[in-house]
């Protein structure tokens, strides 16, 4: 899920009813849980064709059982079924707004932190300080998959943090180079398991019906991380020690969500793997409701009696069918999110704002944030509505048209406003459709692809790549504007988003209104999946 950011150094950029009442949890959980008093919500069941032969005679019977039901959920107006997993979903994506706080945070304060610690005018040591974050973001995604496969979700998100606090105060303490590029890498390593972890978890958690719009949180949250670093960097104008002050405060987050994961729910479908049947029936009850209980423990088992659990999975299933082909699609669609250029077509966005006069770094990063966000938000209505292809589809396809309309401002003859303009739609059209679709949907759908045993493994793989890819566009692509010229870049970058879109019709399959589990039997239908 990656979002539209803007780095201020031109060097390897980077890249998202009733009240609340606290009630305990069964006792093996032994902490507290946000709880919701609502009716229960009822699911659309997928077409005959769809279904596998163990799955499909109960959910008729069911479907016929709850029509009626439906029907009057209908009737009633506000659809709520989404409230009781949204402070689940929310204190999980906290993460995410990490995420975007330590990318927009040094944006503007890098010169003042390169005159203060010594290596001001060194172009290299500056583009280290923002790239070692890439660096840490690599191993913490290779690593997080094991951890939450062991330890749960809830788990790993507290112990990530550690990472996150420590990293944010080394370096707002940092006084020498040293200092500043451990803090960066930690803080890499924290973010890094958690782009990995926040989809996964939301997934899980998420009840069918909803479990795309909750995920759109994750780009969300990037967003406004983003926009409040730019927020509170605006005083590093006339402070030149403002950065210490900004990083400290990155510390908070941190805080904030590992105390707010003692009162969120682990996973349901961990929680079975593991054994511990009446926590995970707790939390279907009070996430899903209690008609969906005897439903979803049911899939669950079935699903690891075929399949067996992660908790003995080994990377080198990955190469075995079906966990290798949804590891091509989860790796193919980060590599061509990344090479349809969207990180360098942020840090050209702030050239191209000077030229029709917005000078002001900070200006130009916050019109490209609130763009960014509002597609978005939009992402968050079209996603169970329209379905995650079609939005990956249109959102590439809107993205080709985008670098088009660039081209043509930067080659053809026309009038300098006129260019201008055009360079300036061409842009925020670009950033507003990858909010759209490219950016959640990349990062909601591998897991939604992934198997119940492969599913923390296949996501720390697919974002490994996704960094890579995002540190090599970084590394290269002034070189290729400076050797090709930024015409013939930018008509690549459309390419692979025509490329990007043809790869979401033949390889990606709809995955909206689907449990988990029932994605997973349709993708083994024709394997033969066992305990292994």
């Amino acid at each position: 899920m990656r979002v539209a950011t803007v780095l201020h150094h031109p060097v390897r950029p980077v890249p998202s009813y009733r009240s609340t009442l606290f009630t305990p949890s069964p006792a093996k959980m032994k902490t507290l849980r946000f709880s919701f008093s609502h009716r229960s919500t009822k699911f659309k069941v997928l077409a005959a064709k769809k279904q596998l032969p163990e799955l499909r005679s109960r959910k008729q019977k069911q479907d016929g059982e709850n029509l009626l039901s439906r029907d009057q959920k209908a009737e009633e107006g506000f659809d709520l079924g989404w409230l009781p997993a949204f402070p689940h979903v929310l204190i999980a994506s906290m993460s995410n707004f990490l995420f975007g706080y330590h990318i927009g945070v040094m944006n503007g304060p890098i010169v003042s932190i390169a005159k203060e610690l010594g290596f001001e005018g060194n172009p290299i040591l500056e583009g280290l300080v923002v790239s070692i974050f890439i660096a840490g973001a690599f191993v913490g995604s290779i690593s997080s998959g094991s951890l939450a496969d062991k330890l749960g979700c809830r788990r790993t998100f507290q112990i990530d943090t550690i990472p996150l606090i420590l990293g944010a105060i080394i370096s707002a303490q940092a006084h020498s180079l040293d200092e500043m590029l451990w803090g960066r890498f930690l803080v890499g390593l924290g973010i890094g398991v958690n782009t990995v972890l926040v989809p996964i978890y939301i997934s899980e958690v998420a009840p069918t019906k909803y479990r795309g719009s909750l995920g759109t949180l994750c780009q969300v949250g990037t967003c406004l991380g983003i926009i409040t670093s730019l927020f509170l960097g605006i005083p590093a104008e006339d402070d030149p020690h403002w950065w210490r002050t900004m990083l400290y405060i990155a510390s908070l987050p941190g805080f904030i969500l590992a105390l707010g994961m003692q009162f969120a729910v682990e996973s349901p479908r961990w929680l079975c793997k593991v054994g511990m049947l009446n926590d995970a029936k707790a939390v279907i009850g009070n996430l899903w409701g209690e008609s969906e209980i005897n439903k979803a423990i049911e899939e669950f088992q079935l699903v690891i009696k075929k399949d067996g659990s992660d908790l003995d999975s080994q990377w080198s299933e990955l190469l075995e069918e079906p966990h290798s082909r949804v590891a091509f699609i989860g790796g193919a669609l980060f590599l061509l999110q990344q090479f349809a250029g969207i990180n360098g077509v942020l840090y050209f966005s702030s050239l191209t704002f000077q030229d029709v006069g917005i000078t002001d770094g900070a200006l130009a990063s916050l019109l490209v944030g609130v763009t960014n966000f509002a597609g978005a938000l939009c992402a968050s209505y079209l996603m169970d509505k329209e379905g995650r292809q079609k939005l990956l589809i249109g959102s590439y396809l809107g993205m080709a048209i985008s670098m088009l309309l660039v081209v043509g401002a930067t080659s053809l003859p026309l009038d300098e406003d006129f260019s201008h303009n055009l360079s300036i739609l061409g842009t925020l059209f670009y950033i507003f459709t990858f909010a759209i679709g490219a950016g959640p949907v990349t990062g909601l759908v591998i897991p939604e692809l992934s198997s119940n045993r492969t599913r923390g493994k296949i996501m720390g793989f697919s974002f490994s790549v996704h960094w890579v890819c995002n540190f090599l566009v970084g590394l290269f692509f002034l070189d290729l504007v400076e050797t090709f010229g930024v015409a013939p870049v930018y008509a690549g970058f459309g390419g692979v988003s025509l490329l990007s879109a043809l790869f979401a019709y033949y390889f990606i399959e709809e995955t909206k209104g689907r449990s988990l589990e029932e994605i997973e039997m349709s993708l083994n239908a024709n394997s033969t999946p066992g305990n292994k």
